[in-house]
């Protein structure tokens, strides 16, 4: 169960290069398995991890329409590449490049979820960071009921005026 009193800081986490952050989750979100770098990153033991639901780590400064995104597209059974910011059980936070992917079982159907996540690019993170602003404060604005689709309606706007696909932003930031 996430901890809301746990008080974000703005202490930052940096990932080394080298470093693979993975995780797994049932089809309800709680993690089933995480490696020994989510562990670390995360400030949670392997106790604390395991059937908790993925969003103890979720720092509140990420929009509720990224993860909205993020859960519609694999529970399609398609995979998503997603820039997200975590939240360290200290209350630090690190950046990730996520690439989250639906686990099927022998039947072809999705069973869970893997997600896999490395360091992000410095740069992306700035544009990424701007964007979530915007989808935060259009959160804010819109109330705890319609919050989701205005930031996901301000996405599409953004992406509509680029011109461009969800994966194709995300890979060319």
């Amino acid at each position: 169960m996430k901890d809301h009193s746990i008080q974000p800081t703005n202490q930052e986490k940096v990932m080394r290069e080298n470093d693979f952050i993975v995780s797994k989750t049932d089809l309800k979100g709680r993690i089933t398995y995480g490696n020994e770098i989510f562990i670390e990153y995360s400030g949670y033991s392997e106790g604390e991890l395991i059937g908790a639901q993925h969003n103890i780590i979720r720092h509140p400064e990420m929009p509720r329409g990224v993860f909205k995104f993020l859960w519609d597209t694999i529970a399609t059974g398609n995979e998503v590449f997603a820039y997200v910011k975590n939240m360290s059980k200290d209350g630090s936070f690190y950046w990730v490049f996520a690439n989250v992917t639906p686990d099927f079982d022998s039947n072809g159907q999705i069973a869970g979820y893997l997600s896999v996540r490395r360091a992000p690019k410095r740069s992306a993170i700035q544009v990424i960071d701007g964007l979530y602003a915007q989808m935060l404060a259009a959160e804010q604005k819109a109330g705890p009921r319609d919050a989701c689709n205005a930031s996901l309606g301000l996405l599409v706007g953004v992406l509509k005026e680029k011109g461009l696909s969800y994966e194709e932003l995300i890979h060319a930031i």
